[in-house]
């Protein structure tokens, strides 16, 4: 059974037990959230799809921990004019782990 659900403005497909990186959320650690808008539910009996969610269908998770992302290297560089800039930059990203889909 997997869902195609939307969090913090990003479609993710989702099962049970699964972690997602998804963009930094406010709640804590440790918390449970719902996740409402749910878009796609396939399981045993077939598949459902949302115009543009499905009614009463939602995903409970667990925030497991806040993180930073791997470091994406910003370089700039104008040829013969002795310019060049290296930047860097993190991600801040929260870790949620799927508990149960109720379709």
């Amino acid at each position: 059974m997997y869902a195609i659900v939307e969090i913090a403005g990003h479609q993710y497909k989702v099962q049970k037990d699964q972690p997602v990186f998804v963009n930094r959320l406010t709640n804590a650690e440790g918390e449970e959230i719902t996740i409402d808008k749910v878009m796609l539910v396939s399981d045993d009996t077939g598949v459902k799809v949302g115009a543009p969610v499905i009614e009463g269908a939602s995903v409970k998770a667990v925030v497991d921990k806040h993180l930073k992302a791997d470091k994406v290297l910003i370089f700039k560089k104008k040829r013969r004019k002795g310019y060049q800039k290296l930047n860097g930059f993190r991600q801040s990203i929260s870790k949620i782990v799927i508990k149960e889909i109720i379709a």
